[in-house]
């Protein structure tokens, strides 16, 4: 397999990952990914695995994480403009805006959030 493989193997198992809201194991393949190979979009692979951290803290009742690391991912997306990837970046942008809404409503940790209200990447 030669590089270009990798990579793409690489970002894939993460997506695949994060679709079944198995949030660590997307940030371990995305993490692989931006650690081991220097991209082009690098702040976006970071992008990716702050957004998945993210609901790895709300998982643990950390909600101030979570909010610390959905703020630093909003932050990396912005740079990123139409369709990158195959992702809708006006698309996940409204997503993430809705998740933030949905964490300053959250005064219990996790207990109220709905998980259906993920960003769809």
């Amino acid at each position: 397999m030669n590089e270009e493989e990798i990579k793409d193997r690489l970002f894939f198992k993460g997506l695949k990952h994060y679709k079944l809201h198995e949030f660590y194991e997307a940030h371990e393949a995305w993490e692989d990914l931006w650690s081991d190979y220097y991209l082009e979009d690098r702040k976006f692979i970071q992008g990716l695995i702050q957004l998945a951290v993210s609901f790895v803290h709300l998982e643990n009742n950390n909600l101030n994480g979570a909010r610390s690391l959905l703020k630093k991912s909003r932050e990396k997306f912005e740079i990123f403009s139409g369709v990158h990837r195959g992702i809708n970046m006006n698309n996940l942008l409204n997503d993430i805006k809705n998740v933030d809404k949905i964490y300053s409503n959250i005064t219990d940790s996790g207990a109220a959030f709905n998980w259906n209200s993920i960003p769809r990447i």
